[in-house]
This record gives structure tokens, C-alpha cells and sequence, in this order.
């Protein structure tokens, strides 16, 4: 066959033979290696980073967790103080209104006992002064001054028997 101008030559053919054999060789022994190297080191990198991330990703999983279980017991915590200041509270305000009873009960009993000493001093200063206008209308009606002594003892059986008859009415009226 008879290609022409294309057709090779014996000895350029040999030499294009040795060329490819020793760029062949080159390539499996020199080049291959290395580019075998490199894509192996490159394939351990991207191993090893998807397992660092994968390894980083638990580690924040973790720290989530333990930060969600703490804000609970944060929570909890939080909630324990609230009812514990609420009760406090209540414990203040009902040791207050005790407090205030017991003011106003002291405040009360000191009243009635200020009363009870008010209401003497009145029936006493009347109960004198009803006993000098007694002596002096009986003084009147008799004409002359009357002994103070002796007409006091009659006034003061007067005013007693008017107290016993009006405590008497008070208790069964």
C-alpha cells in the first residue's frame, strides 16, 4: 500500500517508536508516581478534613446539648428563686398585716382603756358638780347655807342610790 508522502519511513518510525517507549517510560515510572502521590495526599486531606468537620460537628452537637441542658437547669433554678420570693413575699406581707392587727389591737385596747379613765374623770368632775348644786338648791329651798360636810354625806347616799337604780335598769333593761 502506498500512501504517498504520508507513508512512514523504517528508521524515523524506529525512532518515533524509542521516543514514545522512553516518554512512556518516563511517564509511568517519574510522572504516574507522583501524580498517584499527589491524588493520594490530596484524597487523605479531603478524607481527613470530612472527618475533622464530621469530628467538629459532634463537638458543637455536644456543646449544644450540654448548653440546652444548662439553660433548663438555669430555667429550673430560675423558677425555684421566683417561687422561693414569692413565698417570702407572702411570708412579709402576712408578718405585716400580723404586725398591723397587733397595732391596731394595741392602739385599740389603749383607746378604751384612755376612754374608761376619760369617762371616771367625767363622772367624777359631774358627780362633784352635781353634788354642789344639790347643796346649794337644798340651801336655797331650806333658806340658808348648808354644812358642807354633813350635807355631802347625804348628797353623795343620794347620787349612790341613783347609780344603783340606773345599773339596775342598764342590766335588765
Amino acid at each position: 500500500m502506498n500512501i504517498g508522502p504520508l507513508e512512514p519511513k523504517v528508521p524515523d518510525l524506529i525512532v518515533a517508536v524509542l521516543c514514545f517507549a522512553l516518554v512512556f517510560v518516563l511517564f509511568a515510572k517519574v510522572l504516574l508516581p507522583r501524580l498517584v502521590r499527589v491524588l493520594a495526599e490530596r484524597t487523605d486531606a479531603i478524607e481527613g478534613t470530612i472527618e475533622r468537620a464530621e469530628e467538629t460537628r459532634l463537638a458543637a452537637e455536644r456543646l449544644h446539648n450540654e448548653y440546652k441542658s444548662e439553660l433548663a437547669e438555669a430555667r429550673r433554678e430560675l423558677a425555684h428563686l421566683r417561687q422561693e420570693a414569692l413565698e417570702q413575699g407572702a411570708a412579709i406581707i402576712a408578718a405585716a398585716r400580723e404586725e398591723g392587727a397587733r397595732q391596731r389591737d394595741a392602739l385599740i385596747s389603749d383607746a378604751q382603756a384612755q376612754l374608761e379613765v376619760d369617762r371616771t374623770l367625767a363622772a367624777a368632775e359631774l358627780t362633784e358638780g352635781v353634788r354642789l348644786i344639790a347643796i346649794e338648791l337644798a340651801g336655797r329651798i331650806v333658806g340658808e347655807p348648808l354644812d358642807d360636810f354633813a350635807s355631802s354625806e347625804v348628797v353623795d347616799r343620794y347620787l349612790e342610790e341613783l347609780n344603783t337604780k340606773f345599773s339596775s335598769r342598764g342590766a335588765t333593761g
